[in-house]
């Protein structure tokens, strides 16, 4: 039996999970889950880069503890970043995505870079979080950081660097940054120098499957480890998580759901198209010679945030009570885009959402239940729309949609998708991203020979959840109001 350690870090919580592969059969358990807190600090919003570091050490000791390890892998959110000194010392805490610096800074791009032709050189979804405007934030506030700095790391980069002392940026994360051309499958350049962000600062690209090096000999002492190989898997969560879709074809639709929902197909060359770029679509690296071409949705980051804001006031109810709560609401009260732009930073989210339903002159939804019920058909509306513009581009139809990560679970919702898309949804395994991981260290070690032979070890393993259309009434209306507030939507 092989055991191999994946670090998985989420934008709410991190965890070491040890998948032990045996007879064509994996099974996983988790030896430590932690907590990823945002910082509130003077100058923004920042990871607590520190904390997770001293628990990622924590993870590694407990699992090397309990197993005898093959090797070890780690995978977390993308676009955030840090730079480096002369000497490799991080130069600032890095910064998290929904910081407000990157306020304006697309309008502030497109003034020196169209639009068209920043698509042309990096084919990614045009969102504010994205590292290229994190950069080009730091330009234009003549960040004396970004001058000092010697090497970019994302920050699975930056984390592998301090386990084995790598120094390269993994591929499909890289594809995230928009910094990258996935024409030429360099950093992008051009695009870079136009906006006055420092070309040097970049390092050499590796690609998922990459034997890195192996855990610092000072690591090995303090966790009590081996010296293990330390592999990049697809270091992009999400990259991870595709590899663990159960599929038997390619025709397939994925969705990994969580904080953020993200909803694509797996494509074999990214699409540039001037279509693309009006469906504001997104060409991701995958593995083995493979693409996700995607579009970012807000997802359960809504509902998340409305769980929060109810907490806060002494009302804490679990994420399966809140959806039991949706279940019995009135359906198609009002319907929201979970995109629009005052739903991305964090704070009063039951308030916005009742903002948006106002100012739309829709119903206001009122008791938590509609509130929750409200947001999850938006989001199954959301999906819908996406699926249609996915099979458009791709000029196939895609089915069935196989609904991954931790928002699998929520089979309310499942349903709404379902019912909304007409498609059946195959909802599971709930830690495809550790499950990925893991299947991709195998693969570097030669225990296992393909991706095709990985997704037959998903689904030998790992039990998922089926559901058909069975409800489809009401659903085409809603779609059509839901396509009249997207076209013309509250900010």
């Amino acid at each position: 039996m092989n055991h191999y350690l994946a670090l998985d870090l989420g934008a709410e919580s991190g965890r070491a999970m040890v998948g032990s592969l045996t007879g064509g059969l994996l099974s996983l358990s988790e030896t430590h889950r932690f907590v990823n807190q945002p910082l509130k600090l003077p100058s923004g919003l920042h990871w607590d880069i520190a904390s997770l570091w001293q628990q990622i050490k924590k993870g590694i000791s407990i699992s090397a503890s309990q197993y005898s390890l093959e090797s070890l892998a780690l995978d977390t959110w993308g676009v955030d970043f840090a730079l480096l000194g002369e000497d490799d010392s991080l130069l600032d805490i890095p910064y998290h995505y929904r910081d407000s610096r990157t306020d304006g800074m697309l309008h502030n791009a497109f003034q020196r870079v169209p639009p068209e032709q920043i698509f042309a050189q990096t084919g990614i979804q045009f969102m504010q979080l994205n590292t290229l405007y994190q950069l080009f934030a730091m330009v234009l506030n003549q960040d004396p950081q970004l001058a000092a700095a010697q090497t970019f790391l994302t920050i699975p980069d930056l984390l592998n660097h301090w386990l084995c002392g790598s120094r390269c940026c993994e591929f499909t994360n890289a594809t995230t940054t928009q910094c990258f051309n996935p024409i030429t499958r360099t950093w992008a350049y051009p695009l870079l120098q136009s906006l006055g962000i420092p070309t040097h600062i970049f390092p050499p690209l590796c690609e998922p499957g990459t034997l890195l090096g192996s855990l610092l000999p000072v690591l090995a002492i303090e966790t009590g480890a081996a010296p293990l190989p330390v592999i990049a898997p697809a270091c992009h969560d999400t990259g991870s998580a595709v590899v663990a879709v159960p599929a038997q074809s390619q025709d397939f639709a994925w969705l990994s759901s969580g904080t953020w929902s993200i909803m694509g197909a797996e494509v074999r060359q990214p699409d540039l198209s001037p279509q693309a770029l009006a469906y504001n679509f997104t060409n991701e690296g995958g593995v083995f010679g493979t693409w996700r071409f995607s579009k970012n949705i807000m997802g359960l980051w809504i509902v998340q945030e409305c769980r929060r804001a109810w907490a806060a006031q002494g009302d804490d109810l679990s994420y399966a009570e809140l959806t039991r709560l949706a279940s019995s609401a009135h359906p198609f009260l009002a319907v929201i885009d979970p995109d629009a732009e005052r739903f991305f930073h964090p704070g009063d989210m039951p308030e916005k959402v009742r903002a948006f339903c106002a100012e739309s002159g829709q119903p206001v939804p009122v008791s938590k239940a509609e509130l929750i019920r409200v947001i999850l058909e938006s989001l199954a509306l959301k999906y819908r729309l996406t699926l249609q513009h996915i099979e458009e581009l791709t000029g196939k139809r895609l089915a069935p949609i196989h609904i991954i990560g931790g928002g699998s679970q929520n089979r309310l919702l499942n349903q709404f998708t379902a019912d909304c898309t007409g498609r059946q949804v195959v909802a599971g395994p709930v830690e495809a991203t550790a499950i990925g991981n893991i299947l991709m260290q195998a693969i570097t070690l030669g225990h296992l020979g393909s991706l095709a032979e990985a997704r037959q070890v998903v689904r030998n393993s790992f039990d998922v959840a089926t559901c058909y259309p069975v409800n489809p009434a009401g659903w085409d209306a809603a779609f059509q109001k839901f396509l009249s507030l997207s076209t013309s939507r509250p900010a």
